[in-house]
């Protein structure tokens, strides 16, 4: 049997409850106030933890930055599944776009310890993708990974604008056509077991 799961450190809670806030309701919009109350604690004790609110949104944006790994799946594969993930994400109810993105775009480029974690999250995407495509031997992986990137992030665009998780699938499309012209032999959708609805749930 298992052992029981550790419980929550006091910094892990402070991290959850901030997590939570500013993805759904905007970095500037909540403030150590909030959090702590949320948190129930005082704010001595957030403050013993994350010295400032910008050490606090440089926790959660490290929170957020998970390393993506390969599968044993075909590489091919791989790469059009996170169009997939993607159209599942834009489903729920609770998404709001890249954390990384809300963030510079909410704080400014001028906050070079946000756009520095912002940055590297994307390269580390853009090099998954450039690991999977050296992978199937592409020519010019770099350049298709930058274009791959491109068009997660113009789903995800497009999807906050018209609340449409089927611009996923225009994304994977796009995606398959950019493997093909590059000899890429690009598998054919597997039958789906159960079809994704068009809409989220209204918020």
């Amino acid at each position: 049997m298992a052992p029981p799961p550790a419980p929550q450190t006091m910094k892990e809670r402070i991290l959850q409850t901030a997590d939570k806030l500013f993805y759904l309701q905007g970095i500037r919009a909540i403030g150590v106030d909030t959090i702590a109350a949320e948190t129930g604690i005082s704010k001595r004790t957030l403050y013993n933890h994350f010295p400032s609110k910008d050490a606090l949104i440089a926790a959660y944006l490290e929170r957020r930055f998970v390393h993506a790994s390969p599968s044993d799946k075909p590489p091919a594969e791989q790469i059009l599944a996170t169009f997939d993930a993607l159209e599942r994400r834009f489903a729920a109810k609770d998404f709001r776009g890249c954390p990384f993105v809300n963030a510079v775009a909410e704080l400014g480029p001028a906050d070079r310890a946000v756009k520095k974690i912002a940055i590297a999250f994307k390269e580390s995407r853009r090099l998954w993708f450039r690991d999977r495509l050296n992978e199937l031997g592409v020519a010019d992986a770099d350049a298709l990974a930058t274009q791959l990137v491109l068009l997660v992030d113009g789903s995800i665009a497009q999807d906050l604008v018209r609340d449409d998780p089927a611009m996923a699938r225009a994304a994977k499309d796009a995606a398959k056509v950019l493997l093909r012209n590059a000899g890429v032999d690009v598998p054919a959708d597997a039958v789906k077991a159960a079809t994704t609805q068009n809409r989220r749930p209204p918020r």
